[in-house]
């Protein structure tokens, strides 16, 4: 199949060299498959393969694009796409930069992050997994709903300045199980997150559940009264932390924008905590990663914050173009983010309720309706769900009804910060919208952050 793929587009590039038109191909095949599950049963289960075929027309400082969904059959409506391109970049408004065009100077490919079992799995492996990490965990009043999601993403690209192509294959899957209170009201999840078949394991996914289902069970909800708490973040709470770094921190076509809230003269300076280094590092497959960006340049680990300093900003090739910077590689679907882990000693939800403290803790999960609230002042805001605990000095746990934070960004990952778990967990953010784009970050199980505020609580789940 790859073969076959890689001539379809060798095949359109003589096309479009023979028609004297500028173009660049990105072919994009997905095998989706999706389990969904609701008030216990299986609510869904459908798979979908799709072909889409996107084609670039460059003149000048003009470009068009044209996209069709499509089959490796179709060549002559494929071709149409090429004289429709061509036809759009005649009309298309000039821009006042010169657009590059991807110019690969030799052939690459990458099936590194691809496995045929997990390419393989069938409904009935999906259905076993879920009913491994709920078992026994449903009643008449508590009901498991969820998603399992994986499948196969494929890549190629070429275009008319060369023969060479490009190539990427991977495998994902993201899973996440929720248990529900019919009558109370609250809810309590588990996540995984896998590019190969054998990382999947239901085990951790039914621990957690248990062990938020005891508590949830046997404890007091309270109502928290607005204030400053100690907070201990989960993974997914984390990856909603850095993910806004992608657009309101390192990408230099948004801080010429007015979207950053980090300068140019920040660049080399400390202004996150020391125990804060992130970098995009495309060597991790859990992130499903590319190791050669779109226009064909080698993609190696990109320090973005090094123990707090700031190691400068990112450029697509588009946004290079525009404001005359140089490219760093970042002309991707996605980055493949690692945060650095800590030295506590907590690997487990157990463990971290288990432990001695000073004070009284709250435990953050998951975040839900995050939005930016400031972005040039890295200003943004969540609420509590899915299985918050305040966790009492005296040892005690206690069950928090939902509440909000609006925080700043450079607090939250800045002094604040008192420690990160040694740790690490795989955390999946892929949507399940528009062209697959399998997306995953790298980060410490727990991180805790001193003095956050909370600006509103609920007096209810």
């Amino acid at each position: 199949m790859k073969e076959k793929i890689l001539q379809t587009l060798r095949d359109l590039r003589a096309y479009a060299v023979s028609k004297k038109v500028d173009a660049s191909f990105t072919y994009h095949e997905e095998d989706s498959y999706l389990m969904r599950f609701a008030n216990s049963s299986i609510s869904l289960n459908t798979n979908e393969h799709l072909i889409r075929l996107e084609i670039t027309a460059y003149q000048d400082r003009q470009k068009a694009t044209y996209e069709l969904i499509t089959n490796l059959d179709a060549m002559d409506e494929m071709k149409r796409g090429v004289d429709t391109a061509a036809e759009m970049v005649k009309h298309a408004m000039p821009v006042n930069y010169q657009p590059t065009m991807p110019h690969f100077t030799q052939t690459f490919a990458d099936d590194s992050a691809y496995d045929p079992a997990m390419a393989s799995m069938t409904s009935a492996e999906r259905l076993a997994y879920f009913n491994e990490a709920t078992k026994g965990l449903e009643t008449g009043e508590i009901k498991m709903s969820g998603i399992f999601s994986s499948g196969v993403n494929t890549l190629a690209q070429i275009n008319t300045f060369s023969e060479h192509t490009q190539y990427f294959i991977t495998t994902d899957a993201q899973i996440s199980i929720v248990l529900a209170h019919a009558t109370l009201k609250w809810e309590i999840q588990a996540e995984q997150s896998a590019q190969k078949k054998s990382e999947l394991d239901p085990k951790p996914l039914y621990r957690d559940l248990a062990y938020l289902l005891h508590h949830y069970t046997h404890d007091p909800s309270i109502q928290l009264p607005v204030g400053t708490y100690d907070i201990v973040f989960g993974p997914a709470a984390i990856a909603e932390f850095v993910g806004p770094l992608n657009f309101i921190a390192f990408d230099g076509g948004l801080l010429k924008r007015g979207y950053s809230f980090l300068t140019e003269e920040q660049v080399g300076k400390k202004v996150l905590s020391d125990k804060f280094t992130l970098t995009d590092d495309p060597t991790r497959p859990q992130t499903f990663p590319f190791q050669r960006d779109f226009m064909g340049m080698e993609r190696r680990p990109y320090p973005l914050f090094e123990k707090g300093v700031f190691k400068g900003f990112v450029w697509s090739q588009d946004d290079a173009d525009e404001f005359g910077a140089k490219p760093t590689g970042h002309e991707v679907m996605h980055k493949s983010l690692v945060l650095n882990t800590g030295e506590e000693s907590v690997s487990t939800l157990q463990e971290l309720v288990e432990s001695k403290r000073d004070n009284d803790i709250l435990y953050f999960p998951f975040l839900h309706y995050i939005n930016y609230v400031n972005p040039s002042k890295g200003l943004i805001t969540g609420s509590s769900r899915f299985g918050a605990l305040l966790l009492k000095k005296d040892g005690s746990v206690v069950i928090p009804f939902n509440v909000r934070i609006t925080q700043s960004l450079l607090d939250l990952f800045g002094d604040k910060v008192a420690w990160m778990s040694k740790s690490q967990t795989v955390y999946n953010t892929s949507m399940s919208y528009g062209s697959r784009n399998p997306t995953a970050l790298v980060i410490p199980t727990f991180m805790r952050v001193n003095g956050i505020e909370i600006s509103h609580s609920n007096p209810s789940f």
